[in-house]
């Protein structure tokens, strides 16, 4: 009969890695080729579906004299892509000249006139407008708000300051920031509240989406070290300048 262990053997040493079971082991690595590929996958099928929706909506619109599955058997992937990119250029260069812009200013004229759709018209082409004049028109920074409640604050980004009509009403001090919802940040509001209320953040934008898109599962790393030297230093400077 095998003697048992005592309780002193059963305790594992300190500093000897605990035994790890096979699978275990082949669980782990399951799961860090997951955390690889997933990324990769989702990236592939989701261009994979916007070129294969492009092409069913181009190609069908074009002659068989222009697809290329009259000469060969062989369907090429992106070919509807191509001809849309072609498309705009061309269409570009056609309302450049005085005929393509007389076409344009008519078109304009009778989507203006439309019910329903002027609306929905005249809001693209202002954004598409802002867009294409202010390359530069971006969010500013990242910022909390308190909302919809006291004590409840949400993750914003700043558009601009209050101008126009809203600047003249609410003041110039007041600031416009989009609220984006989750897990959809193309969705969401805008609030206009006082600039001193907003607590600015050190993410960038793009990673306060990243966190919105997550439900706020991906956190940026943050230093606290880095807002108190930066507290510090402003304590420092406004010393010198009273004195």
């Amino acid at each position: 009969m095998s003697k048992g262990k005592t309780p002193e053997e059963m305790i594992p040493k300190m500093g000897e890695p605990e035994p790890v079971g096979l699978f275990a082991w082949l669980r782990g690595r399951f799961f860090a080729g997951m955390v690889i590929a997933a990324p990769l996958a989702a990236t592939f099928f989701i261009l994979l579906f916007l070129i294969t929706f492009n092409d069913n909506r181009v190609k069908p619109l074009l002659p068989p004299l222009l697809q290329p599955e009259t000469y060969t058997n062989y369907a090429i992937p992106g070919f509807g892509v191509l001809v849309l990119v072609v498309a705009l250029t061309v269409l570009g260069a056609v309302t450049a000249n005085l005929v393509g812009r007389s076409l344009l200013t008519a078109t304009d004229r009778i989507l203006s006139r439309i019910p329903i759709v002027k609306n929905v018209y005249a809001a693209l082409k202002q954004l598409t407008e802002v867009l294409a004049n202010n390359q530069q028109a971006s969010f500013d920074r990242c910022v909390m708000v308190e909302y919809p409640k006291k004590d409840s604050w949400c993750i914003g980004f700043v558009s601009s300051h209050a101008k126009g009509e809203i600047g003249a009403k609410l003041g110039s001090t007041k600031i416009g920031v989009f609220v984006p919802t989750t897990p959809n940040p193309t969705s969401g509001f805008l609030i206009y509240v006082e600039e001193t209320e907003a607590i600015p953040l050190d993410m960038t934008v793009e990673e306060g989406a990243k966190m919105i898109l997550t439900a706020g599962l991906v956190v940026p790393d943050f230093d606290p070290g880095s807002e108190t030297d930066s507290v510090v230093e402003a304590e420092v400077g406004t010393e010198k300048l009273t004195k």
